[in-house]
C-alpha cells in the first residue's frame, strides 16, 4: 500500500502535504511513500530528507499518480491529473468541496476523495485531524505580524524623553481559532485589543486573553436562542444586527488596525466593513482581510493585493497566509493527514510485517463525513 505526494502548482502556495516526519510515521504504520522530486522545496524539505525518512523519489507527478494508492494533496488535483487516476484510488486533502468543479470527474474515475474541511469538528477523536484549526491558528498569528509590518507606528506603549507613544488599538472581527490567536498575538505585542463575534459564548475566551469584548445589547429571547445553540446557527433579530453594526462601526472608526476573519464554508465571506465605515478611518490605519480569497469581509478588498484608499487606509487582501509559514504549517497539516490515514487502517486484521489493510466504512462518522466521492458517486450534498 503506497501513499503519494506531488508538487503543488497553485500560485502563492508553498506548503507540502506530507513532511519527512510524517513519512516516518506512515512507514511505521506499514505504508510505502513516494514523493515527487521537489515537492517539499518551498517548505524547506529536501528530497534527501524524504529519502532519509524512507520515501522513494519520483521524477514526475505521473509516476506518483500511477504508483500511489492514496494521493495526499494540499489543494485539489488538476483535471488532467484526475484523468490519470484509476478506480479504487484515494485522494486526501483540502479540496474546497463546495466550490470544487472536479467532483464529478473523481466519481467517474471511481476515486474516493476525502475533503478534510468536512471534518466533524465537535468530535473529540477528530480534533487531531482538524486542518482548518491547525492552519487558522498559524494564520491568526501571522496576520498580526503582517499588519504590524505595514503599520507605521509601534504596537506597545513607549515612555520616552521625547514623550509617550500610545499603544496601537487593534480590533478583531470574528473570534474563531484565527481570531483568538490574533488577539493573543496582538496582546503579546502590546496592543489594546477589542473583539466582536456573533457568538456571545466566546466573550469569556476573548476576555481571558486580555481583549475587550465589544458588547451588543441582547433581548432575553436572543440570549436564550444563542445559549441553546451554543452560539452557532442562531439568527439574530434585525434590531440586533443594526446594534452590532453600530458598535462595530464605532470601534473600527477609532482603531489603528482591524483584522477580519469571518468565513462561511461553501459561501462568499460576509461583508463586515463597508465603505461608509472605511471613510471614517484615519490615515495610516490598516485593514487586514483574512477572508479575501472567498470574497472578503471588507468592501473593496482585492485578494492578494494591498490597496490604498483615498483617505490613506491600507486594505490588505491576505490570500493564503498559512503558506507564509510553510515549514510549520506543512508539519501541522501533515500530522492532521497522518492521523486521519491511521483511522483507515484495519487494525483488527493487521499482520506483522505486511502492508496495512484498509477498512473503508462510509458509516463511520469521520470517514462518511469527509468522503465527498465514493463508489463512483458524488456524496456531497451541494448547497
Amino acid at each position: 500500500m503506497k501513499i503519494g505526494v506531488i508538487n503543488v502548482t497553485e500560485a502563492h502556495e508553498k506548503r507540502v502535504a506530507l513532511t519527512p516526519d510524517a513519512v516516518k510515521k506512515l512507514r511505521k504504520l506499514g505504508f510505502e511513500v513516494i514523493v515527487e522530486s521537489g515537492a517539499g522545496r518551498e517548505a524547506y524539505y529536501t528530497d534527501s530528507a524524504y529519502e532519509a525518512a524512507g520515501a522513494a523519489i519520483a521524477a514526475t507527478d505521473a509516476e506518483v499518480l500511477t504508483q500511489a494508492d492514496i494521493i495526499t494533496v494540499v489543494h485539489d488535483l488538476s483535471p488532467e491529473q484526475i484523468s490519470q487516476l484509476t478506480t479504487g484510488k484515494m485522494v486526501i486533502g483540502m479540496l474546497d468541496p463546495y466550490r470544487n468543479t472536479n467532483l464529478d470527474a473523481y466519481a467517474q474515475q471511481g476515486v474516493t476523495a476525502y475533503a478534510m474541511e468536512m471534518l466533524p469538528r465537535t468530535l473529540s477523536r477528530a480534533q487531531n485531524m482538524d486542518v482548518l484549526s491547525s492552519q487558522a491558528n498559524l494564520a491568526g498569528y501571522k496576520a498580526v505580524l503582517m499588519a504590524a509590518n505595514e503599520y507605521a507606528r509601534p504596537f506597545p506603549m513607549f515612555m520616552t524623553s521625547a514623550g509617550t507613544v500610545k499603544p496601537a488599538k487593534v480590533v478583531i472581527l470574528g473570534v474563531g481559532v484565527a481570531g483568538l490567536q490574533a488577539i493573543a498575538t496582538a496582546k503579546r505585542l502590546g496592543a489594546v485589543v477589542e473583539a466582536s463575534d456573533l457568538r456571545p459564548s466566546v466573550r469569556e475566551q476573548v476576555e481571558s486573553l486580555g481583549g475587550k469584548w465589544l458588547d451588543v445589547p441582547m433581548s432575553e429571547e436572543e440570549k436564550s436562542k444563542a445559549k441553546a445553540t451554543g452560539g452557532y446557527a442562531w439568527t439574530p433579530s434585525e434590531q440586533y444586527m443594526k446594534d452590532q453594526a453600530a458598535v462595530v462601526d464605532k470601534a473600527v472608526s477609532n482603531a489603528d488596525i482591524i483584522i477580519t476573519t469571518a468565513q462561511i464554508p461553501g459561501r462568499n465571506a460576509p461583508c463586515l466593513i463597508h465603505q461608509a465605515t472605511i471613510d471614517k478611518m484615519k490615515a495610516g490605519s490598516i485593514l487586514l482581510d483574512m477572508a479575501a480569497s472567498t470574497g472578503g469581509n471588507v468592501e473593496g478588498t482585492v485578494s492578494g493585493e494591498t490597496i490604498m484608499t483615498g483617505n490613506g487606509v491600507r486594505i490588505i487582501g491576505a490570500a493564503n497566509i498559512p503558506a507564509l509559514l510553510a515549514a510549520q504549517s506543512s508539519d501541522l497539516y501533515a500530522n492532521n493527514l497522518v492521523n486521519f490515514i491511521a483511522t483507515l487502517v484495519d487494525k483488527d486484521n493487521e499482520q506483522a510485517g505486511s502492508a496495512p489493510n484498509l477498512a473503508i466504512n462510509m458509516d463511520d462518522e469521520i470517514q462518511g463525513a469527509l468522503a465527498v466521492t465514493h463508489a463512483s458517486q458524488v456524496r456531497l450534498q451541494r448547497r
